[in-house]
């Protein structure tokens, strides 16, 4: 068998951690009082995000450890399997670069793909890891794939504030300005392994509509993937975002995702999105 493993970055919903053959590292967070948690849903994502609300200063985020990774290669070794591990982008942590390590000192067959993205966007990832697997697909061919496929993967939020990530070190502070002014929501990108601010509108409705106009410069939504909504702590926020996508563009096969602590950390509440994959050129 093929095993799937990726991190908490991720942010696999429900249904995808029932998947047979796919496993999660998970990250940890360390809050202002010294108190960490793994981001494994033993604290779930509303109890996080009112922790994140109550707490004066950001809490830190920590990849996982070599040890995480070789425990998890170390039994598809001795089972026979083979592994694909896709991992949050490769400049957004140091996840990629243990499971490098962590490959090196075991005897199991390990391909690593770095996803260049995070949250949903990396969830989509997965789930086509997944769908090649039931293919046919050998490892080597999988890992392959998806890194062609990623290319065409992109995530287009709205958040309430850059401060989260510019205090996180995930945004330089000019761009965190830029996206500070009064009244003025920001509209971001993730795709190639960076957080691009791309747009912005006044207040939530104009956003919305600058988010929307997003989509469209991102390439479009192939519609054989579907999309995932996301949200950080207001799942409501999703509704005008679904009502775009299934009255104005026609598009089914929606699922909806919240963020975690890991990307939650760095994005804040209020946050709301789209992760989807463009067409094939």
């Amino acid at each position: 068998m093929i095993r799937i493993i990726t991190d908490s970055a991720a942010d696999l919903t429900a249904r995808d951690l029932e998947t047979p053959g796919v496993a999660v590292v998970p990250m940890s967070i360390t809050f202002a009082d010294g108190t960490a948690a793994l981001d494994d849903g033993s604290m779930t994502k509303n109890e996080f995000f009112a922790r994140l609300a109550a707490d004066s200063k950001l809490p830190r985020t920590s990849q996982p450890s070599p040890a995480s990774f070789i425990q998890q290669f170390e039994d598809a070794a001795a089972s026979g399997d083979e592994v694909v591990v896709i991992t949050i982008a490769q400049k957004l942590s140091g996840t990629y670069q243990c499971a490098v390590l962590a490959a090196a000192e075991t005897d199991a067959k390990v391909y690593i793909v770095d996803s260049e993205t995070a949250t949903q966007g990396e969830a989509i990832i997965v789930r086509e890891a997944v769908r090649l697997r039931e293919q046919g697909l050998s490892a080597s061919r999988i890992a392959a794939e998806l890194d062609s496929f990623k290319k065409r993967v992109r995530v287009v939020a709205i958040v309430d504030s850059l401060k989260h990530l510019q205090k996180g070190g995930r945004l330089p502070a000019a761009v965190a300005l830029v996206g500070g002014a009064l009244g003025i929501k920001p509209v971001l990108a993730l795709y190639d392994s960076t957080i691009r601010l791309v747009d912005k509108g006044r207040g939530r409705p104009g956003a919305l509509v600058a988010l929307f106009r997003q989509l469209d410069k991102q390439g479009g939504v192939d519609p054989a993937y579907g999309y995932t909504l996301l949200y950080s702590d207001d799942k409501q926020l999703t509704a005008p975002v679904h009502h775009y996508m299934h009255q104005n563009l026609q598009l089914t096969g929606g699922r909806v995702g919240q963020i975690g602590p890991t990307i939650g950390t760095h994005i804040g509440p209020g946050a709301v999105g789209v992760a989807f994959v463009t067409p094939a050129q």
